[in-house]
């Protein structure tokens, strides 16, 4: 006789637990029904707390709440995936074209069917999609739902920020710099997670630099200001031994665009930043804004 097989959740691609999403900040986690208490992200520092409670959602709720789009930017060969209205932090899911398929960088907060067949269409016509990667939990969205759907070879996340993986299953944990396709290039910054890292387009002159910047725009989404931190809620610094780490990193790559996990935005540069940084290592740490004329 046969043994069953098997049933252990973590043998495959993902837990088989049901998964939940925080409606305050979009982070999804897989938990025993009838689903989680506290959201780990909305508890952590470096976000802010729900002023009502704790609320989460399932994937069904989730796929009746928003609706999905795609659109390209202002970047050849880069386009957004974005879910309206507002869900969580908002967060964007970045497609790269490179030479040997698509790369994913960061996650909207869910992907409806529309936009999964598109997804599917881009990785029929440009080569696959074998990789997808994130800077930092804040950047996740719907990661899981992505691997789980198109099946990428590599999911990749800085190796010192497991502890927010819960939900999906990385199967490249990155050190300090990692290349992840021809002219794409993941190097870890530290400083607002341990494990954060920003991704180099080199081809395109791209910083996809998840939460190492938060940019200030004006009305008509032109950069205005730059500002780094450890918790932006509760306006936390950098220290300056993390600023240290960090302009190490940044100073040797080199962009005249940056994409965060919420908008890409040409027209911040590698001298913006390093500016940016030497002026907070040369004082006080301060997590206000700098005005762009002044960097």
């Amino acid at each position: 006789m046969n043994p069953e097989p098997a049933t252990n959740p973590y043998r495959g691609l993902l837990p088989d637990l049901p998964a939940f999403a925080c409606t305050h900040c979009g982070h999804w986690q897989r938990w025993p029904a009838p689903g989680p208490q506290v959201c780990p992200v909305c508890a952590d520092v470096r976000n802010a707390l729900p002023e009502h409670g704790f609320e989460f959602v399932t994937p069904k709720q989730a796929d009746e709440l928003v609706i999905g789009s795609w659109r390209p930017t202002a970047v050849a060969g880069i386009t957004e995936f974005f879910t309206e209205p507002r869900f969580g932090l908002d967060s964007r899911g970045w497609v790269i074209e490179t030479d040997a398929g698509l790369v994913g960088f960061e996650c909207a907060p869910w992907y409806t069917p529309e936009m999964l067949a598109e997804l599917r269409r881009m990785a029929r016509e440009l080569g696959g999609f074998d990789v997808l990667a994130s800077s930092h939990v804040h950047g996740y969205g719907a990661l899981w739902q992505l691997q789980l759907e198109l099946e990428p070879g590599t999911v990749c996340v800085g190796v010192r920020d497991l502890e927010w993986t819960k939900a999906f299953r990385v199967t490249w944990p990155a050190d300090d710099v990692l290349e992840l396709a021809p002219d794409l290039t993941l190097h870890r910054t530290g400083g607002h997670f341990p494990g954060h890292s920003v991704l180099h387009d080199t081809r395109r002159g791209v910083l996809f630099c998840g939460d190492s910047l938060k940019v200030d725009l004006d009305g008509d989404g032109h950069p205005v200001g730059l500002s780094a931190h450890k918790a932006f809620h509760a306006q936390i610094p950098l220290s300056h031994g993390e600023l240290r780490e960090y302009l190490a990193v940044v100073a040797e790559l080199e962009f005249g665009t940056v994409a965060t996990p919420f908008e890409l935005v040409p027209g911040v540069t590698t001298d913006h930043v390093v500016h940016l940084v030497q002026r907070l290592l040369s004082r006080r740490p301060d997590a206000a804004p700098i005005p762009l004329a002044e960097l």
